[in-house]
């Protein structure tokens, strides 16, 4: 595949629940990409829409019942949506995830050795239990021969994590999905985990797709972000860009948000209302009623995505 290609894409994609109540449709349209070898930031507050999309590019469950519509490619590969038999191959070795609560993720009654050799190709016992400790090392995990044995409770949050990516980590994919890979950990075990993602993506040539509503992250650590709001893209740059520079007013309070330890605040600043939930979108702009700058034609139709150069952005005043 060229650099010049997109090593994910996913181009006007649409997620669908049926429920008791009728359709629900989480994510009505979204588009983004990752390069190889790129570190992309997908952020938005918590019911946007971000975890869907993650895990409906390998129809993970609860997106495996969804409907899908759109398209999603990676790696040269056909429309995943409508060809789901290649989906297998690209979840045993093109893509790999992290979540968010590493001890919901590992299962409690079995040895860290075995969650681990469930990833790993066929081989012996010992090359097996080597091919482990290397993994285990690379995370930086302090005693490796101990972790073997270890059940998921006699290890820390951050062990666990990284025990998590090193499980992601054994089939060498080409694309990590970090889902909130750091909300359960204290700030210096996250800082620790995320410089490790960072520096193996490097060494393995890999590309990160980071979900995150922690702007700090994407400044320290991601080359590229898309904001996202009411399962759409409402914003999108390089970061160097986006975060001293936003241009769409949600952007805007998410940054506005964020705690400075350099500024006298007397209150954190917040965004007034919250995310509507999915079937209860507004017409036109999802963030009109939120938003400081709504006119009456932000609330006719959805504003279309204005792209200029590197960067995008759907409102109608910006």
């Amino acid at each position: 595949m060229s650099m010049t290609e997109p090593l994910l894409s996913i181009d006007h994609l649409s997620v669908t629940f049926k429920t008791p109540g009728g359709e629900v449709t989480p994510v009505p349209d979204v588009s983004l990409q990752v390069f190889p070898g790129e570190r992309v930031a997908l952020v938005g507050e918590s019911g946007c829409g971000k975890s869907v999309t993650a895990l409906s590019i390998t129809a993970l469950p609860p997106t495996d019942r969804a409907i899908l519509k759109g398209s999603i490619t990676f790696d040269g590969s056909a429309n995943l949506v409508e060809h789901r038999a290649s989906l297998q191959a690209i979840r045993r070795q093109g893509i790999a995830y992290v979540f968010q609560d590493p001890m919901a993720s590992l299962n409690p009654v079995l040895k860290i050795r075995t969650q681990i050799g469930e990833v790993l190709p066929k081989m012996s016992r010992t090359a097996q239990r080597e091919e482990i400790l290397k993994l285990l090392t690379d995370v930086g995990l302090p005693d490796p021969v101990r972790a073997l044995d270890a059940y998921p409770c006699e290890l820390s949050g951050g062990q666990c994590q990284r025990v998590m990516l090193a499980m992601a980590l054994a089939a060498n994919p080409k694309l990590l999905i970090a889902d909130e890979p750091t909300t359960a950990l204290d700030v210096t075990t996250q800082r620790r985990i995320l410089g490790l993602m960072d520096r193996l993506a490097t060494e393995r040539h890999m590309a990160l797709l980071l979900i995150t509503h922690n702007l700090g992250i994407v400044a320290s650590y991601m080359q590229r972000l898309y904001v996202m709001y009411a399962g759409r893209i409402v914003e999108q740059g390089p970061v160097t860009e986006v975060l001293p520079h936003p241009r769409h007013p949600y952007t805007e309070g998410l940054l506005a948000a964020v705690p400075s330890l350099r500024l006298e605040k007397t209150h954190l600043q917040d965004i007034p209302g919250t995310v509507p939930p999915p079937g209860k979108f507004p017409m036109g702009c999802a963030f009109a009623p939120r938003c400081a700058f709504a006119t009456d034609a932000c609330k006719q139709a959805v504003p279309a995505l204005k792209i200029d150069q590197q960067r995008s952005c759907r409102c109608l005043h910006r």
